[in-house]
């Protein structure tokens, strides 16, 4: 059997560490695209260590600044890889309080949306090549979104952290949809995911409102290991690529929000997209 290739971003923590793990574990070749390189290469080794699979590659990508994504992508496209067989585009954050990034995007959308955006783009022939399966980790925190294209860096309302976390939630589902669509005669698969409330360190820097939800959550919250299992399903169950474009809840197709199926809003969001990140290489 062939060794299949994987790019996973944000990698060294929580539910992309228990997945890489897992799919380590199926002799994946994978590529770890993390922003703090030590982290990267500590978690390098500790995957060898647990599962002999050396085929383990880190990459510095930071997904709030746009050139870091370029260098990125650029590096996986150098011609050592044929292919890329599994995208899992993870990385993802909620900012308590509104941060603009060095390129002077509001950091949920760039950091869950715009990054993913230009790196899954930038590298498409190879995607192409392996005839990929692109899968998006989501929310059922997207129900919350609202597509305000007219505000996407929150200068013209109060800035609410969980608002901005839905709406990035509900782009990840747009983006899903758009790709199924557009290259679906590419033999490009791609799959939006709620993995569910998971017991990580995701919103610890949170304050106020946002603190206090997670709180409330905690004793509910499922652990790493599980919220790593429908992104395992996606990348290796045979056959899936017939359910192209659906949102999946442990491991089974589930409902998004009627907002999320707005063909036009998808279309927007692609068309914008697409202008901020400027040229694609």
């Amino acid at each position: 059997m062939a060794i299949k290739t994987t790019v996973i971003t944000g990698a060294t923590s929580g539910i992309g560490k228990e997945t890489a793990l897992a799919l380590a574990k199926k002799d994946h070749a994978l590529y770890l695209l993390v922003r703090n390189v030590v982290k990267g290469e500590e978690l390098k080794q500790e995957i060898i260590t647990k599962t002999g699979n050396k085929n383990i590659h880190v990459i510095k990508c930071d997904l709030s600044d746009l050139q870091s994504v370029r260098e990125a992508a650029a590096e996986l496209n150098n011609g050592k890889l044929f292919a890329i067989n599994v995208l899992i585009n993870n990385a993802g954050g909620m900012f308590d309080k509104k941060e603009i990034s060095k390129d002077g995007f509001e950091m949920t959308f760039v950091t869950n949306h715009l990054g993913h955006f230009l790196l899954t783009n930038s590298i498409l022939p190879l995607l192409e090549k392996g005839h990929a399966r692109i899968i998006n980790l989501s929310s059922e925190g997207h129900k919350m979104g609202k597509a305000n294209f007219d505000d996407l860096q929150w200068e013209q309302r109060a800035y609410s952290a969980i608002t901005a976390y839905g709406t990035a939630k509900l782009f990840n589902i747009y983006f899903t949809k758009s790709l199924a669509e557009k290259y679906a005669d590419k033999g490009i698969s791609s799959f939006a995911v709620h993995p569910g409330v998971v017991r990580t360190a995701f919103g610890a820097e949170s304050s106020g409102f946002s603190k206090f939800l997670l709180w409330i959550a905690k004793p509910f919250m499922i652990l790493p290991e599980e919220g790593a299992q429908t992104s395992v399903f996606l990348a290796t169950e045979p056959g899936m690529e017939a359910k192209s474009c659906q949102y999946f809840i442990k491991s089974k197709m589930a409902k998004s929000s009627l907002l999320s199926w707005s063909e036009a809003n998808r279309n927007t969001l692609w068309d914008i997209s697409k202008k901020l990140v400027g040229k694609i290489t």
